[in-house]
């Protein structure tokens, strides 16, 4: 029987009435796609509202053309970062790969440092630039926060370019401290790219406090904006001395003058956008923006410690094998398990009402919410991980992730060790 979870030390708003989906069963999927808002569909509908009524008023000047900023600054408020510093990029590897088209690979500082693990995009787009002379390091992880980071430390010198790595693993929930690695960067010259895909809506983030010169990310997963677009910060100080080479008519100083060529960037970080937004996600990505800010990061953040620190002390007092670092400062807002057959572990506890899903390896991942009830996400901790899956135990990791959110977000993610087969099933919010 698992032992109960210690009270918050005050009410949490957990607003599940925000969220339909979270009505038809227990939803572990936050970490991979956040449950919709209900005022998704209201905005959706304003947006077809002012396309269908353009003939009558510009919907452009009306709506359109202010909403890019507008989201902007609802995700730089949730990164840490001064408003004006965010652009919106169709996804967060079109943001990777704007930040490299602002460099120079030709000369002596043309090493781009990475870590092995995170997410595919990163590693390909980095390898893609050796066509232009660049040389890639992809620096083995040996687990765990200050390992990695420290093995990324030894890589940099003054041959370095940019070192770009996952704040948190989307495999291990490992989390990097920023600091070291932006003061070892800089000191040698280097830039820092930071993804925070699988933190920003889980974790407090200090972009400000960092120093580090580029966070990317994406709406669909903690911040439940569904697929709507990527976002690039960029250090302020950075964005008047950097040209990138990707770029389109949203970036020139004066767009709908449409002039011809070359292009005279904008001053501020506009500069790094390039064709029309996607108008339609962004209207409705505003729904999970909101709710984020207004039940408040430190709350969230503070919610996700406390269930995952629950898990991690359950999973250890059975004996289950952890993979996810056990301390709190070294881990993001998923703790994994190592069991076997990810696939068939997902369709069992889909059929118990239970859902989550299936990645690059055999585990699976219950990721309880704080606005799913205690009683609810608690039971699968009733019995061991393999009682989930009919794989034996040679099967590699289970994922279970857990956003402290107050409206079902994912509480407890899986991660595989490097040495696992890498497939895992994921269960979150």
């Amino acid at each position: 029987m698992a032992s109960p979870l210690p009270p918050p030390p005050r009410p949490v708003p957990r607003r599940r009435e925000e969220f339909s989906s979270l009505t038809r069963g227990i939803y572990l999927l936050s970490h991979s796609l956040g449950p919709m808002p209900r005022r998704a569909r209201e905005l959706a509908a304003r947006y077809l509202d002012r396309w269908e009524a353009h003939a009558g008023q510009d919907a452009w000047s009306a709506d359109w053309w202010a909403l890019p900023g507008r989201v902007a600054d609802a995700l730089a408020r949730i990164l840490g970062a001064p408003e004006g510093s965010v652009s919106i990029q169709p996804s967060a590897t079109a943001a990777v790969d704007t930040v490299l088209s602002c460099l120079d690979l030709a000369g002596p500082r043309r090493r781009l440092v990475t870590l092995a693990g995170d997410f595919p995009s990163l590693e390909y787009l980095l390898r893609e630039q050796e066509r232009l002379g660049a040389e890639v390091i992809v620096v083995e992880d040996p687990g765990g926060g200050e390992a990695a980071a420290g093995a990324l430390l030894d890589a940099l010198d003054e041959r370095t370019a940019l070192v770009a790595c996952s704040h948190v693993s989307y495999l291990t929930s490992r989390r990097i401290d920023p600091v070291p690695l932006v003061e070892r960067a800089h000191q040698v010259g280097a830039l820092v790219l930071l993804d925070v895909y699988q933190s920003a809506g889980v974790l407090e983030l200090d972009a400000a406090g960092w120093g580090a010169d580029f966070l990317v990310g994406g709406t669909i997963k903690w911040l439940c904006g569904g697929p709507a677009c990527g976002y690039l910060h960029v250090r302020p100080d950075l964005i008047p001395r950097l040209r990138p080479r990707r770029t389109g008519w949203i970036a020139h100083a004066n767009p709908f003058r449409f002039a011809g060529g070359p292009l005279e960037p904008a001053a501020n970080v506009r500069r790094f956008a390039q064709g029309t937004p996607s108008i339609p996600g962004l209207a409705t990505c505003l729904a999970g923006l909101d709710l984020i800010g207004q039940v408040g990061l430190p709350t969230i953040a503070a919610e996700s410690r406390r269930r995952t620190a629950w898990m991690v002390r359950e999973a250890l007092a059975r004996g289950w094998p952890l993979v996810s670092p056990p301390e709190e400062h070294r881990r993001g807002g998923s703790v994994m398990l190592q069991v076997g057959g990810g696939k068939e572990a997902v369709a069992r506890l889909a059929r118990r009402g239970l859902f989550v899903d299936a990645g690059p390896g055999e585990s699976c991942a219950p990721r309880p919410t704080s606005s799913t009830p205690m009683k609810r996400w608690r039971r699968p901790w009733r019995s061991s991980p393999r009682s989930w899956t009919r794989a034996g135990p040679e099967a590699g990791p289970v994922y279970g992730q857990g956003a402290g959110l107050r409206r079902g977000w994912p509480l407890l993610a899986a991660p595989l060790p490097p040495s696992s087969p890498r497939r895992f099933l994921t269960v979150t919010r």
